[in-house]
């Protein structure tokens, strides 16, 4: 399940073998928001182990992703 804005998505996973998928595709759909802009990479944040969000960051270089882990 996914919800999101244009520069904010999260991931809620509840098929853990299906985890990298859920986030390559969030990753693709945000680099696409992205690439017109061109000034920021995308921060991917693990809440806990089933909760994720990936968000346009200014403090990430664009072209790169960046992962936290807050739990």
């Amino acid at each position: 399940m996914r919800s999101h804005t244009a520069e904010h998505l999260e991931v809620l996973v509840t098929e853990p073998a299906r985890l990298y998928e859920l986030l390559d595709d969030a990753e693709a759909m945000l680099r696409q928001v992205a690439l017109p802009q061109q000034s920021a990479g995308i921060l991917v944040t693990r809440h806990h182990p089933g909760r994720y969000t990936l968000a346009l960051s200014a403090a990430v270089p664009f072209g790169e992703t960046r992962e936290q882990i807050l739990s």
